[in-house]
């Protein structure tokens, strides 16, 4: 089954990996980023990243948990 790629606006040039996890509802808190990345699989455009500071720009695909997430701006 094909999930939907769900669309992320940002209205700045980036936005970090950390930050996005919040915006998309998939940790509560700041907080949780780092213990979150350190427990899953992270890929962006295809390839595995889970450093929070990892700066996301327009265009970016985002695949977590086997949700992808574009980041639009």
């Amino acid at each position: 089954m094909i999930k939907k790629t769900t669309e992320i606006t940002i209205n700045t040039e980036y936005i970090t990996l950390g930050q996005f996890l919040k915006l998309a509802d998939i940790i509560q808190s700041g907080g949780e980023a780092k213990s979150f990345l350190a427990q899953n699989e992270v890929e962006i455009d295809g390839i595995s990243d889970n450093r929070r500071g990892r700066k996301l720009r327009g265009g970016e695909i985002v695949e977590i948990l086997g949700q992808k997430y574009e980041i639009k701006r």
